[in-house]
């Protein structure tokens, strides 16, 4: 059995820590991106059986949606990037966190946008002027995503 040093400033479980936050980032995103996509892409189904001409503006949930996983991808890469022969726990911790913060963030922004997306296609589709307070909500949750990605960039950078 292999054991590392006490001493050791590089061990192989740091390796392992920093690869885990990379892939909870970009999991939990597109999780979230898939859900929202989902979710709404079922709204505007049902919107569209009524209303066929409102297909392009009732697409905004979903383009919104998706952008919450290039969250993910972005601090993913990031991550990848940096792990190295010379990674040390300290970094390791912090890019956990740092994937842990926009993946979940993502994860609950996307969830938001996929019902907020269904609720307000489906309410635009009834009553037009629905539609900048759908904007707005969608905007509001959104932003849950990138309060993570912002996070997760003050994390990476310490």
């Amino acid at each position: 059995m292999v054991t590392a040093a006490v001493d050791d400033p590089f061990p192989a479980f740091a390796i392992f820590l920093g690869s885990t936050g990379a892939a909870f980032a970009i999991i939990f995103t597109s999780l979230g991106a898939a859900y929202g996509t989902a979710v709404s892409g079922i709204g505007i189904a049902k919107m569209a059986v009524n209303r066929p001409d409102m297909i392009m503006k009732a697409i905004i949930p979903v383009v919104m949606a998706g952008i919450i996983a290039i969250y993910g991808l972005v601090v993913s890469v990031l991550i990848a990037g940096s792990i190295n022969d010379e990674y040390t726990v300290k970094m390791s911790y912090l890019h956990l966190g740092a994937g842990l913060s926009v993946g979940l963030s993502g994860l609950v922004a996307g969830i938001a946008i996929g019902i907020a997306g269904d609720a307000g296609v489906r309410g635009t589709a009834e009553q037009p002027r629905l539609f900048v307070g759908m904007i707005l909500i969608l905007i509001f949750a959104e932003v849950l995503g990138l309060y993570g990605l912002i996070v997760a960039i003050y994390l990476y950078t310490k």
